[in-house]
């Protein structure tokens, strides 16, 4: 004990980083990566599967879950443990040049591999002594240092957190390895973990300091059940097919469905990946690794397989598809009833492989546009919690709130006959053919120009079949009927309508029509549906240079205009732009020349039988009792059990416009307490604009005295700004201070009174409650929230 008391006191007297490196090396030896694998069966992997990542996910893995973790670091497997952090940025939104990927599982596969890439341990790789495993191991360090700040009181505070701490989503930072560690401890005595937030409390610190001294031993998951294999084995069967066609309709499935989380309904939440892989069914999994699903995989033959799910599920990033055998009978109906031939397989160069308009030409639009509406959501999702969806930046294309409906297979057949799809193929381009590294200005005006091609042949297109008596109405849009005779569920399909919540640099996509009436709203057909998938999934890269990033952006603008034009040609002629000027109130000068130049809408007027003079609320009515069978209530204030002056106290608060809206953050988190029970909110800001086609200058377009809320009954959002709790006598003095709410200090006061601030004492146990409840309410579609935008007000 001497020793180690003498060692800690160095540590503390000790300002050089370097000494205390080369003391490591003398004390417990040079680092080696360390085995920490044990048998399923052995008492140490119980405890790491039944009690240390359990109590990792709810204290760490928080913050620490994925592609916008702090330094890399990845605590949701022992793979991600092992790998360690990184001073790399992975999100840079100004590098000239594209940077190596560094996924988890793909682009390395041991800890060797991921310390040649630069990752550093946060576990001991020194002698494997009890000592050295607490001493030289960062995560060990980092939670004794919030162990130490809960001594001096810091954290034991609910007032505001001091500016020494920095949670800014660009925050600088230090990303410590164990021989720099020293000086971290001495510079920033306030950045123990987990950061800003309060420490681990006695018991669960205990637990991960045991499991550390023992050399942190971790084991694989349990193995799968015969039924998840006989599964597993039965899709891939299905996935692997020899004949060209299902080649190609399997290569259409995967990259569509490559961030999903698969699952078998029936048997339970076990989740999967669908992969591609050097080897056939049978035989272990050999991830093809490239930065793009579509890209060239050097091999002959691609095979498409089922892994096994391996980390802790996140809401940011939790995308659940279930598969059944109502699905198979779905894919047959959808991808093989209709008669086509395949008698190629499409080139994986980026000019082709970019643009799904010439790679799957050969399978029916309608194919692709049943399957991709037939889980609507999924694919939306997928630009919302897919790696492109992070920052402002990435953001600032849509607005905070709207609805998003969909054009009927019908409808879409029409625009498709006489291979209108294969004509535009050349119009219909994306950006990603230029891969990672693109300039921004010549390539904008190119994609500018082809878009501008496409309007026009498609404008010319709907006014010749509006001329053969087609109508202009809500025949247009999808109701919800459902697709396939194989999917008949009596009520129809609920992916029909959506509803899009912007929260700054973050997003949520909901089923149904959430919230008051929006100023926005899209209408999107096949084509838009698909670039919108192949701009902001498929051919986003993350990792690419400032260039891809921008063209990525800008080149959404079109698509959302695009979206935008659709919905407005519902309207009769003379409310068509009027409203679209509304939408666009001082725009920038590239949009306006654009708007300026195409004429985005139709010939015809409409032939709605409109009733009032207020259209857009008249078509969002007549759109509710056009999709009234599918709309689901998940989100409606009026729940069973919730009391009638609850709901009505729900429904003040979002008729509250301006002063009080403003001090509120994106997305706040509302748990009353009813004795025994528990209901929970969220009340979610939506800030209003004048317009959104500024890139970098979004400030200037705010327009704060129309920012509104919307809230709802259980949680949307997977990032949490604040949480708030109350009970349920005191709703109306808590709505009541809201309402009156007109200053920075009035919200710090009221945050007092209700707010469980990220340095309250009571954090930890409220954050169980919730992510309890979000578990309870969405036992599918919920993962961990996520703590990297909780404000410090």
């Amino acid at each position: 004990m001497s020793r180690f008391f003498f060692f800690v006191l160095f540590i503390l007297l000790s300002g050089c980083a370097a000494v205390v490196a080369v003391n490591y090396d003398v004390m417990y030896g040079a680092e080696d990566v360390q085995d920490r694998s044990v048998p399923l069966s052995s008492s140490q992997a119980a405890t790491y599967l039944n009690d240390v990542q359990p109590l990792l996910n709810q204290r760490c893995v928080v913050c620490h879950g994925c592609y916008d973790a702090p330094c890399q670091l990845k605590l949701t497997s022992p793979e991600g443990i092992e790998r360690g952090l990184s001073k790399s940025l992975l999100h840079s939104g100004s590098r000239l040049l594209a940077v190596p990927p560094s996924r988890l599982y793909k682009d390395a596969t041991t800890t060797q591999a991921w310390r040649e890439q630069g990752f550093s341990a946060v576990l001991n790789e020194r002698k494997q002594v009890e000592e050295a495993n607490l001493m030289a191991s960062v995560l060990y360090r980092s939670l004794e240092l919030k162990q130490r700040d809960v001594l001096t009181g810091e954290t034991a505070s609910t007032t505001v957190l001091s500016d020494s701490y920095d949670f800014s989503l660009n925050r600088e930072q230090q990303c410590s390895t164990i021989g720099e560690f020293d000086d971290y401890e001495l510079q920033h005595p306030e950045g123990g973990m987990p950061y800003g937030l309060p420490a681990l409390n006695n018991d669960e610190f205990k637990i991960l300091t045991s499991w550390l001294m023992k050399g942190a031993k971790m084991s694989s998951l349990p193995a799968l059940s015969d039924e998840h294999i006989v599964q597993v084995a039965y899709w891939e069967k299905w996935f692997n097919q020899a004949p060209l066609k299902n080649q190609l309709v399997s290569r259409y499935i995967y990259e569509h469905l490559f961030l999903s989380h698969l699952y078998f309904n029936e048997l339970d939440n076990t989740y999967f990946k669908l992969v591609r892989s050097i080897t056939p069914p049978g035989e272990p999994i050999e991830i093809i690794a490239t930065r793009r699903p579509y890209d060239d995989p050097n091999i002959e033959r691609v095979y498409y397989r089922l892994q096994r799910e391996r980390e802790t599920i996140l809401a940011k990033t939790h995308l659940p598809y279930a598969l059944n055998a109502a699905r198979m009978s779905t894919f047959e109906e959808i991808f093989y009833q209709p008669e086509y031939e395949v008698d190629h397989l499409p080139s994986y160069e980026p000019e082709v492989a970019s643009n799904p308009f010439v790679t799957f030409e050969a399978i029916p639009p309608q194919s692709r546009y049943k399957f991709m509406l037939q889980e609507a959501k999924n694919t939306i999702m997928g630009f919302i919690k897919g790696p492109v969806c992070r920052g402002q930046i990435a953001l600032n294309v849509i607005d905070d709130h709207f609805w998003v409906f969909f054009v009927t297979q019908e409808a879409q057949a029409g625009l498709n006959s006489d291979n209108f799809l294969s004509q535009q193929k050349a119009h219909l381009r994306l950006p990603a053919e230029s891969e990672s590294n693109a300039g921004v200005v010549v390539n904008w005006f190119q994609y500018s120009q082809a878009q501008k091609g496409y309007l026009e042949a498609k404008s010319r297109k709907v006014n010749q079949l509006l001329n053969k008596d087609s109508l202009l109405d809500l025949h247009l849009v999808w109701s919800g009927e459902n697709l396939t005779t194989t999917s008949q569920d009596p009520k129809g399909n609920d992916n029909a309508a959506l509803t899009i919540f912007r929260h700054f640099d973050s997003a949520t996509v909901v089923k149904g029509l959430v919230g008051q009436e929006p100023k926005t709203a899209w209408l999107i057909d096949y084509p838009l549906l698909e670039r919108i998938h192949y701009l902001l999934v498929a051919g986003f890269d993350v990792y690419g240079n400032v260039g891809h990033q921008l063209n990525t952006r800008l080149y959404m603008d079109f698509l959302r205009m695009e979206a935008e034009f659709n919905f407005l040609n519902l309207l009769p002629k003379e409310s068509r732009q009027k409203e679209h000027d509304y939408w666009y109130r001082d725009e920038g000068i590239n949009v306006k020349k654009y708007l300026e130049n195409n004429d985005h809408f139709f010939a015809k007027n409409t032939d709605i039988n409109y009733k009032t003079q207020k259209h857009k609320t008249e078509l969002f009515s007549l759109l509710k009792t056009h999709l009234e069978n599918v709309l689901p209530n998940q989100y409606a204030l009026a729940q069973p059990g919730t009391p009638v002056k609850e709901v009505a106290l729900m429904q003040v608060i979002m008729e509250l416009v301006g002063s009080p809206v403003n001090q509120l953050p994106e997305v706040s988190v509302l748990l009353v307490n009813d004795g025994d029970n528990k209901r929970v909110y969220t009340l979610l800001k939506n800030v209003a604009h004048s317009n959104i086609s500024s890139l970098l200058d979004e400030e200037s377009n705010l327009l704060p005295a129309e920012d509104t809320l919307t809230v709802v009954s259980g949680i949307i959002g997977d990032y949490p700004s604040v949480y708030l709790t109350v009970e349920v006598d005191k709703l109306p003095v808590f709505v009541a201070h809201l309402a009156a709410m007109k200053t920075a200090e009035d919200y710090t006061a009221w945050l007092d009174d209700y707010g469980v601030r990220r340095s309250d004492t009571r954090f930890w146990q409220h954050s169980d409650v919730i992510q309890t409840l979000n578990q309870q309410l969405q036992p599918i579609n919920a993962g961990l929230l996520d703590y990297n935008r909780l404000q410090n007000r």
